[in-house]
């Protein structure tokens, strides 16, 4: 029995203007729309899931008269580890924190543990490997308890308490002789529970009709026959990387009875087992209510959805059809529910709100006494495997058939059985059928070798993660013209069109999706409302890295998502020319801020890059150039001062260079604005400190129209060093770690103290820093607003990408978006120190080496 339940999907569209004309006035429109999170249930009342399709069973495996899945020796999975090499383009960076499991999936591709994939602020601490854990527990006559996923209340909610009490239980104790699979395993063992998870039954259901992809979820080196240890895992694909959860056996239950999903079989419980680990890999129970079959399927392929309206397709749709089958794409269709009527069959055979896998895209060679030709034809199969199927057009033994030469036939491997498999021509499949779906695979989900004939080409596919930070990369939409060019871009450029395309153009798929929302949700966080838009770029010319506003001002859009929604992700293909182009990923709303995948899928290579800058040292600003007055030695007043500071071993240690820069920047600050302290302090400290804001400051003053000196003779008061503190310098002023980075910069001994000279050359920073502080202080409230951090690193001298930045956002940044003057400071100091230290074991290329030893040294005391 299905929950009765929707889920609010908000759509929004965008302004698109092109040069200076004005946007479109039907632009900046934002509508709610209500949808059923199974997209084909409509009404109120309660209907049977139409069950998301995908091709294609094998002819090996038999069904049995409850339609369960016979399993064989041959069935099983070969569990050699094949020496598949991963995609090129699919292969992204590690997790720092990455550990090793040393696992990988049957097609060669490296699992994960579920810690290594989940963001280090949420989820389990530490990794759980299946295979140590059974076999602990098995040493120590234990069974598992799993303490990452406990059998407590936390598990199973974090807002909606159940309205009856739970009792966790091993399958042992709900039913006799417990069994992973009874008679095999079939979409009759998924029976909803009273979790409003449908959109994951739906997927699972589909999951059963695909022996390999099954396996791929469902390991089978488990039961609870053989070294049971009431430990189970399963594989998800998760934003890029197959992860391994791993749960144990304990179930929720009331009064004896599996309370969520569980199998039409009492003791089969496969089905149950895996709604836990889907629950665990988002968080709890709760976290699995409301979603789309789109979503699921995802993850238990790792491929892109689309999705088509049979009352409005794109013309080429059989084409698509034709290049989906030959890339293994699983593909579903449906019909529409009748209200009244639960999987009702039409005239010619077909069920209502049932779905269907098509299994083949062929034309078929037909000859007629007038003409010959060739004709587009589906095979679909309906699950139930039974009589229930088409009798329209070519079905089974219709007249078509005997135009069809028996060679064609042969190759078609046709037979007339009353297994739920026919075929229909295409035109007759858009008129009957009201929904497509297609699950595109990425390159490495199958082994080539036990592809069908015919199917063995492969998308190629680039994936990129990125995020959207507060003031720094969050742009929104194009409506926000001034700041959507600070969204995270990416260049792809199609050099080579499709095989036999008429226009001699390139596909691609472009699919956004926002990551980890699901397991946020107890934080209060939903999905964001999330879209992207493809631009041209110019064939010749020079554009800006990334791409400035004045590109997007004047240059539309060539292709772009259908609406900005709030789905976990969005995805649209596109038909385009040979050349570059540039993807723009974005939220609707600036400043919203989330982690996201970006895919696209291609025929051909489609070469994708960040469109960014190269991250590096650059020329400093004309504005803040200063270069502090070179004086002999040793008249110089600042030596003077600095070896009286210093002391007999002639440097100056953090305590020292905090109380030189403290009273510095609150002096120069206090001369700004004309005022003069009270203090108190020896006549001979004050006089260094005199000549050392003479020798440093006199530049600046000298800016702002201060005379020094002048400023000097006229406070004949004492000076002293606590004084009331500048704008610049809240709280007590440069903090210990800012000056003992500062002293790590320059401190090529690890003495922990500078010498003149590295003193000096710190000063000269310093000064340029304050500067540059000063002029992006557009506000007046002694911070940079963080949207203009990059335009001030830029000024500094510093290039960076939109990943440091965000970082540096994150590091240094306000949680109402501001970077204040000492953190700047640091975030300089720090960049200069690194970017000099990788240049210092760097060749010239992208990588440095270091030693253990050397690498603690710089980046610990830095």
């Amino acid at each position: 029995m299905f929950e009765n339940w929707k889920k609010s999907v908000e759509t929004k569209n965008i302004q698109e203007n092109k040069g200076d004309q004005k946007p479109d006035s039907t632009g900046d429109e934002k509508s709610d729309q209500i949808r059923w999170a199974v997209p084909w249930f409509k009404g109120k009342q309660e209907k049977t899931v139409k069950i998301k399709i995908i091709p294609k069973v094998n002819k090996v495996v038999t069904f049995n008269e409850k339609h369960k899945v016979t399993l064989t020796d041959n069935d099983t999975p070969n569990k050699k580890i094949l020496s598949v090499v991963e995609h090129k383009e699919n292969n992204l960076k590690l997790p720092p924190y990455y550990k090793g499991s040393n696992m990988f999936m049957p097609t060669g591709q490296r699992l994960y543990w579920l810690g290594e994939a989940r963001p280090s602020s949420y989820g389990p601490a530490s990794y759980q490997d299946f295979k140590e854990i059974k076999s602990s527990c098995l040493a120590e006559g234990r069974l598992f308890e799993d303490p990452e996923f406990p059998a407590t209340d936390r598990s199973l909610y974090f807002k909606e308490r159940l309205d009856r009490p739970i009792t966790w239980l091993r399958p042992g104790e709900i039913a006799n002789d417990p069994q992973l699979f009874v008679e095999g395993y079939s979409r009759f063992d998924v029976q909803q529970g009273e979790l409003g998870d449908c959109w994951l039954l739906a997927a699972v259901a589909n999951l059963t009709l695909y022996r390999k992809l099954f396996f791929q979820v469902v390991p089978d080196d488990q039961s609870f026959d053989e070294e049971y240890a009431g430990v189970f895992h399963f594989r998800f694909w998760q934003y890029g990387r197959w992860v391994d959860v791993v749960i144990d056996d304990r179930l929720p239950t009331y009064r004896g009875k599996l309370v969520f999903l569980h199998s039409s079989e009492t003791n089969e419980f496969w089905s149950a087992l895996l709604e836990k680990a889907y629950a665990k890999l988002h968080g709890s129970y709760e976290a699995l209510k409301g979603g789309s079959t789109c979503e699921a399927m995802e993850d238990f392929t790792g491929g892109v959805t689309e999705m088509y309206e049979m009352n409005d397709p794109p013309p080429n749709l059989y084409t698509i059809l034709l290049k989906a089958y030959e890339r293994n794409s699983l593909m579903g269709c449906s019909i529409e529910p009748d209200p009244n009527v639960l999987e009702a069959e039409t005239p010619v055979g077909l069920i209502r709100g049932h779905a269907y896998s098509v299994t083949r895209v062929k034309y078929v060679d037909i000859e007629t006494p007038g003409r010959s030709g060739k004709i587009p034809l589906l095979r679909l199969r309906n699950p139930w495997g039974n009589e229930a199927e088409w009798n329209g057009p070519w079905s089974d033994k219709s007249p078509e058939w005997r135009f069809i030469p028996e060679s064609e036939k042969e190759e078609l491997g046709l037979t007339f059985d009353d297994d739920g498999e026919f075929w229909m021509a295409f035109k007759d499949f858009c008129q009957h059928f009201d929904r497509l779906e297609i699950c595109n695979l990425n390159p490495d989900s199958l082994d080539p070798a036990e592809c069908p004939e015919g199917c063995t080409k492969k998308w190629e596919m680039s994936v990129f993660e990125g995020e959207w930070v507060r003031g720094v990369t969050a742009g929104g939409c194009r409506n926000y013209l001034e700041s959507f060019w600070k969204n995270p871009q990416y260049t792809v450029t199609l050099k080579d069109p499709d095989e036999d395309d008429e226009e001699n153009k390139c596909t691609i798929i472009v699919a956004l999706m926002q990551k980890n929302r699901r397991s946020q949700r107890h934080q209060g966080l939903e999905c964001l409302t999330i879209g992207f838009a493809v631009y041209r770029l110019p064939d010749y010319g020079h554009v800006p890295k990334p791409l400035d506003v004045n590109f997007f001002k004047y240059n539309a859009s060539v292709g772009r998502s259908q609406a900005f929604i709030n789905l976990r992700e969005v995805s649209a293909r596109f038909k385009l020319e040979q050349g570059r182009y540039v993807i723009v990923p974005s939220t609707f709303e600036p400043n919203d801020e989330g982690e996201f995948l970006l895919r696209v899928f291609s025929e051909k290579d489609n070469n994708m890059t960040e469109n960014d800058e190269d991250v590096g040292m650059g020329e400093v600003d004309d504005r803040v150039k200063d270069v502090l007055p070179s004086q002999p030695e040793p008249a110089d007043p600042v030596r003077q001062f600095f070896d009286r500071l210093a002391g007999d071993d002639g440097e100056v240690d953090w305590q020292e260079l905090k109380e030189i820069l403290d009273y510095a920047m609150r002096e120069e600050m206090a001369m700004r604005h004309g005022a003069a302290y009270d203090g108190g302090g020896s006549p001979q400290e004050q006089s260094c400190l005199e000549q050392l804001l003479c020798a440093l400051c006199a530049p600046i003053c000298k800016e702002i129209g201060v005379d020094l000196q002048q400023v000097a003779q006229q406070n004949q008061e004492q000076v002293h060093l606590n004084q009331p503190q500048s704008q610049e310098l809240r709280g007590q002023g440069f903090s210990k770690d800012v000056c003992r980075s500062m002293i790590a910069m320059l401190d090529k001994d690890n003495s922990g103290g500078l010498g003149f000279e590295e003193f000096k050359s710190l000063w000269i920073d310093l000064r340029q820093w304050r500067a540059v502080f000063r002029l992006y202080d557009t506000e007046g409230r002694s911070a940079i607003p963080a949207q203009h951090l990059r335009d001030a690193l830029h000024s500094a001298g510093y290039t960076v990408n939109a990943h440091v930045l965000n970082v540096l956002a994150h590091r240094y940044g306000t949680s109402d978006g501001y970077i204040q003057f000492d953190d700047f400071i640091m975030c300089a100091v720090r960049l200069k120190t690194m970017i000099e230290t990788f240049k210092g074991r760097s060749s010239g290329g992208e990588y440095a080496t270091f030693s253990l030893d050397e690498w603690l040294n710089r980046t610990v005391y830095s």
